[in-house]
């Protein structure tokens, strides 16, 4: 695996038993570790040394994770790192919730290490495929004007947060507009094509952006996808 020595891992789970087994298969494959025990650590620890990766389990005592995963989203350093929840729970709301507050993906318990160890391989390799395809221009459509590289967006010249994902739907929108992007399309490239989520998980975070840039940027193709219009 490519560049694994420089990437820092932080693990944030409150059994000592997972926390030895998950080191033990990252750190044999080259992955720096850092351990955390509960979400005020896994904070404090992220702000410090800004890891390429959090795995974060969601049941803990105090913060849970979500809560976590939603405190680090607000910190500018912290807004792109990569989140993967850890759970034994595998309901569509659990798992939309934990999206909807930021994260990229998921692993479920048990855990499997060769498949744990290729599905962070995955996410690590779609971020460094990303960052090469970002484009360095902005984006202007209407009274819709996109800032890659600052990852800001800005309507009537007032700036609206997105949350990652929906960042992430809106670029690979704009990408190619007027070109309609089929479902298995968007979850492949905004969510990876080895990820599970629940079918309504597109069709919120299209709600979330017609909510927040206006109803007449993008379009549904009912059975097909979405467009973004530039007219």
């Amino acid at each position: 695996m490519e560049n694994q020595k420089s990437t820092k891992v932080l693990l944030v789970d409150d059994d000592a038993d997972i926390q030895e087994f998950m080191t033990y298969n990252l750190k044999k494959v080259g992955y720096e570790v850092i351990n955390a025990f509960n979400g005020e650590d896994a904070i404090d620890i992220a702000e410090k040394i800004i890891p390429d990766l959090i795995i974060l389990d969601i049941m803990m005592p105090g913060i849970d994770g979500i809560s976590v995963c939603e405190k680090l989203r607000e910190y500018k350093d912290l807004d792109k790192i990569l989140i993967c929840f850890l759970t034994a729970r595998s309901e569509d709301f659990v798992q939309l919730a934990g999206f909807n507050a930021g994260a990229d993906d998921y692993i479920t318990k048990p855990i499997k290490p060769a498949i744990f160890l290729k599905k962070i391989e995955a996410m690590l390799r779609r971020v460094n495929e990303n960052k090469a395809t970002i484009p360095p221009q902005n984006f202007m459509a209407g009274k819709l004007k996109i800032d890659f590289m600052s990852r800001v967006v800005f309507v009537n010249k007032q700036e609206i947060n997105l949350a990652k994902k929906e960042f992430a739907l809106l670029k690979l929108l704009v990408s190619i507009p007027d070109k309609v992007f089929t479902r298995e399309e968007i979850y492949n490239t905004v969510w990876g094509n080895n990820i599970i989520v629940g079918d309504r998980t597109i069709d919120v975070h299209i709600r979330k952006l017609r909510e927040k840039l206006g109803d007449n940027y993008i379009t549904t193709y009912k059975g097909v996808g979405y467009k973004f219009n530039t007219v």
